[in-house]
């Protein structure tokens, strides 16, 4: 004997084909992760309050890149580029530095203790280097981090 089925149920049943559908097409256009032994590279963008970016940058200098460089020298880090744009930008879209680092792997991009050892070696007075890494960011209008990958065209 065949069952009917009402329109509740029809839709019921549509729009649970559809959600599955629609998982099948992500995970096929979904890049793969990156394999642990493969590099991974992060853009840090920083928007500095207008009157601030010589300060925002000497700051940078003094308090994080000396870390940076560190990790860097132990070969967790490959290699450390900041950049800045030579022309204007609308301020919707506008960054003042672009710092890209690019990690032996993504493990050690999302490692949040990767830095830590260094700390203390660099920087004795840890108050101070709180206090000034603080206002680093105060001075900021805007800060993202985007992890970008090279997509082969073949």
């Amino acid at each position: 004997m065949k069952a009917i089925l009402s329109g509740k149920h029809m839709q019921i049943i549509l729009s649970v084909s559809l959600v599955f559908s629609s998982l099948a097409a992500m995970a096929q256009i979904s890049k793969p992760v990156a394999p642990a032994d493969e590099y991974f590279t992060v853009e840090d963008y920083y928007r500095v309050k207008w009157g601030h970016a010589d300060e925002f940058i000497s700051l940078w200098k003094a308090n994080h890149f000396p870390l940076l460089k560190k990790a860097q020298e132990k070969g967790d880090i490959i290699s450390i580029t900041v950049s800045v744009p030579r022309l204007h930008i609308g301020e919707e879209s506008r960054w003042d530095y672009r710092v890209t680092i690019v990690f032996k792997n993504a493990a050690l991009a999302f490692d949040e203790k990767l830095l830590d050892p260094y700390k203390k070696q660099l920087y004795p007075d840890q108050d101070a280097h709180i206090k000034a890494e603080q206002h680093r960011f105060e001075i900021l209008s805007a800060h993202w981090d985007v992890e970008v990958a090279n997509d082969p065209l073949n």
